[in-house]
């Protein structure tokens, strides 16, 4: 006999973690599974889509939920249309017992959907990367950046980051302005401060330690730059940072649609002053905070099997998310 299709699985696959969901419609969470970074650019494709599997694996353990019993899976995640990920996923799936349909939505649009189940909006992202969407009718209308490091991402992580490891070096070598990131980030790597005027093994310490990893792991060292209050260069990295995400979320207005501004990432959530100065350049009240992604992604996933998504779905599906946690 033929197994009842009633669940559905949402996954967020972030840079940072991967979060699996069990819904069953119209907008109850069953489980919830957290697994490894999710992201094909920054870990490759079979890094990232072990992640998914191990986070599916998990959430349809906690519900109890074989997978011949799910009808669809859609996933979010950044950078899957820059690699072959897919083919690798649906693999290891159905090394699991999981053969539904798997499609693929914009993380972007899951992290709009994370903060409000309103159609229309907009959305700003500052992750490991970074980017800007207007949302109209439920769908995803405008981008603006979200080019990846070596192309875009303004204000993202991996930018920040960069800059944070470059002003240490200008400051080691004398370039550039003494600062309280350059003892913050010695110490992040386990490199001795300079013994002596002219002593460069710090910087090749630095340097070493940088190139060793994926560049989009600069992202790392972001933090380091909301650590230090009152130092000139941090300061200057931060306003930068604000100005070039508010750059990019006008890039995408348009005087049509005067729906909420949705801030997403773990950029914003590390420094509330960049959201503070982001907010004040969006014109609008309506600047809300974006839930976990897998709030976003589940919105998507009850949406693509036909639910009308309003406030008491949406409220339903954050509070027995909060509740599988």
């Amino acid at each position: 006999m033929t197994p009842q299709l009633a669940e559905l699985v949402a996954v967020d696959a972030g840079g940072t973690s991967t979060r699996a969901v069990v819904v069953r419609p119209p907008g109850r969470c069953l489980a919830y599974a957290v697994a490894g970074s999710g992201n094909p650019i920054a870990v490759g494709p079979e890094t990232a889509a072990a992640a998914v599997v191990e986070s599916v694996s998990g959430a349809l353990h906690q519900a109890d939920v074989p997978g011949t019993r799910i009808r669809l899976v859609v996933l979010a995640m950044a950078g899957a249309s820059s690699t072959s990920v897919a083919p690798e996923i649906r693999r290891r799936l159905a090394g699991i017992g999981l053969d539904a349909t798997l499609v693929f939505e914009s993380d972007l649009l899951a992290t709009y959907f994370s903060g409000t189940w309103r159609p229309d909006g907009y959305a700003v992202i500052a992750g490991t990367g970074a980017g800007a969407i207007r949302v109209e009718d439920g769908r995803q209308v405008a981008v603006a950046d979200a080019l990846g490091w070596l192309l875009g991402d303004e204000g993202s992580g991996f930018w920040i980051g960069r800059r944070v490891v470059r002003a240490v070096l200008a400051d080691l070598d004398g370039r550039g302005r003494s600062t309280a990131l350059t003892p913050l980030l010695l110490a992040r790597l386990g490199v001795p401060a300079p013994s002596h005027a002219g002593d460069r093994e710090p910087i090749r310490a630095v340097v070493r330690a940088s190139y060793a990893a994926a560049p989009v792991r600069l992202a790392d060292v972001a933090g380091l730059a909301f650590e230090v209050d009152g130092d000139g260069v941090a300061d200057r990295i931060l306003d930068d940072a604000a100005a070039a995400l508010a750059r990019t979320l006008t890039a995408v207005r348009s005087a049509t649609v005067s729906g909420p501004v949705v801030l997403g990432g773990g950029i914003m959530g590390l420094g509330p002053q960049v959201a503070g100065r982001l907010a004040a350049s969006c014109g609008t009240d309506e600047v809300l905070a974006a839930a976990d992604g897998a709030v976003g992604v589940s919105v998507l996933a009850v949406r693509h099997v036909g639910t009308s998504v309003d406030a008491a779905v949406f409220d339903q599906l954050t509070s027995s998310l909060a509740a599988a946690r």
